[in-house]
């Protein structure tokens, strides 16, 4: 067995309020504070998962920590946590880290919407540069990276196309929905945090009931797209359903008359959703169609066939006498196809009803769009990091640690997360550790050794890298397009 072992236990302290949990390794101990019970900062309540994890081919546990940054610094300069004095100098440091997180990922933020403005559907600005095709596709690769990868720094998992179907079967809201996937240059769907919430609905079986069950939700769902041109589809069903280019075009065309008028393939269109059952995916894309489910067309079937029959029947007889009466002969056919038309436009309310379903729920799930859905990711993504180089630091501050060391620190923490929070996470440590040393606050000698900045020197140089942030700001890149003439 390794020396190094990673353990978690109460300090034996009278106070509740003062214990902590130690985490071991190297033969050292390093205290992590235990909750405050009573405060602003309530212990968070344990996420629920799913029943079609496997199924879903989605992680058993995510990177998230479902916790506030405050509510963390809370319980990490506990003073019983610290030497003495140290407590409020740990704090400080984790502030100034707060700041100087945020504002790197606003720096990475300015240049790529640069990029992002001749993609951005919202832009209420003049177009004053001309980009080549090329100067296009190069910004199209840099955006759609840049965003997976504030999405992944957010600690955000990827939904493949290929699990969408697996969690789409039966929407939450009785709706059928269908999605071409196909019609998408660029596609990505990543969710965060996923939990349960309770509803109530009639079940027939139940004699029409309302009953309580849980419905798997994901609190956060990110979704970018741009579609295809009308040109490289018509390409596509060529090669991959053998059309002439004749019914390939008209095929098309039909599908593309089905989106909104505002998605076209000149923008990128990004979305953020909240609390979005699982099952209704769907929803969020431009290109959904809504049909009918077995229930609805064996309903409308049998209404609309006993109308249609009963009036065949009625007119039947006065249809035979057209040459004795002719106009009731008439009358019957006018009646005839107004019980065709009455069942018609049963079909299209039913239709438009579900279209109205769709729109409201849409409405409630909505948090961010485009520019303003990439603002939110950056702030996310700032957050997570700092939260997890805190949970670090916490624990190298305070007892000598090596790279071989940090399987054990990493199962060290994600106990604590567990005893203090209620939370099951796979902690990021490996990224942590490696934003710390890339920042100077933690070096690694050649063998391994790891060594920390105390807190109060820690916020030394966090300022001292503020003071020259501003002089290696780069320039503005106007390499790329070609100014118009106003």
């Amino acid at each position: 067995m390794s020396s190094a072992t990673s353990a978690l236990s109460k300090s034996g302290q009278a106070d509740t309020a003062a214990q902590s949990v130690e985490v071991e390794h190297a033969g050292k101990t390093a205290t992590l504070p235990r909750p405050v019970v009573e405060g602003p900062h309530p212990v968070a309540p344990a996420i629920v998962g799913f029943d079609m994890l496997a199924k879903s081919g989605l992680p058993a546990c995510e990177t998230f920590i479902p916790i506030t940054k405050t509510a963390l610094i809370d319980r990490l300069t506990h003073a019983d946590a610290w030497q003495p004095g140290q407590a409020i100098a740990a704090r400080k440091f984790f502030q100034f880290l707060d700041y100087w997180r945020r504002q790197s990922y606003t720096a990475g933020l300015r240049d790529i919407d640069k990029a992002y403005e001749s993609f951005n559907p919202d832009s209420d600005l003049l177009a004053t540069r001309a980009f080549s095709s090329a100067d296009r596709a190069e910004m199209q690769a840099r955006i759609v990276t840049h965003v997976e990868s504030l999405l992944r720094r957010a600690n955000y998992v990827r939904i493949e196309p290929v699990e969408l179907d697996v969690m789409t079967k039966g929407s939450h809201y009785g709706l059928d929905l269908h999605v071409d996937l196909d019609a998408f240059e660029e596609l990505l769907v990543f969710y965060r945090g996923r939990s349960a919430k309770k509803e109530r609905r009639r079940e027939m079986r139940k004699f029409y009931r309302r009953t309580e069950f849980e419905l798997p939700i994901f609190r956060r769902l990110f979704v970018l797209f741009k579609i295809k041109t009308a040109e490289k589809r018509v390409d596509d069903l060529i090669a991959k359903q053998k059309m002439s280019r004749q019914e390939a075009e008209k095929a098309v065309k039909k599908l593309r008359a089905q989106l909104p008028v505002q998605v076209t393939p000149d923008n990128i269109y990004m979305k953020l959703f909240k609390n979005m059952p699982r099952s209704d995916i769907d929803m969020i894309f431009p290109n959904t169609r809504v049909r009918f489910r077995l229930l609805d067309k064996v309903r409308l079937a049998v209404t609309g066939g006993a109308g249609v029959g009963m009036g065949i029947f009625g007119a039947a007889g006065k249809i035979a006498l057209a040459a004795s009466n002719p106009l009731a002969a008439a009358g019957a056919v006018a009646g005839l196809g107004g019980i065709a038309v009455r069942q018609g436009i049963g079909f299209m309310n039913q239709r438009q009803r579900y279209m109205v379903v769709m729109a409201q729920n849409l409405y409630f799930h909505t948090m961010a769009d485009n520019r303003s859905a990439m603002i939110k990711l950056a702030d996310r993504a700032a957050e997570e990091d700092v939260k997890e180089e805190m949970l670090l630091y916490s624990v190298l501050a305070k007892a000598p640690a090596r790279r071989a060391d940090m399987r054990d620190v990493d199962t060290g923490i994600e106990r604590y997360l567990r005893k203090t929070f209620d939370i099951d996470i796979n902690f990021d440590l490996e990224d942590a550790l490696d934003r710390l040393i890339g920042d100077g606050l933690v070096s690694e000698a050649p063998d391994g050794s790891l060594t920390v900045l105390p807190p109060t020197q820690a916020s030394r140089h966090i300022d001292e890298k503020w003071d020259v942030f501003l002089d290696h700001l780069a320039d503005d890149d106007s390499s790329i397009g070609i100014e118009v003439e106003q």
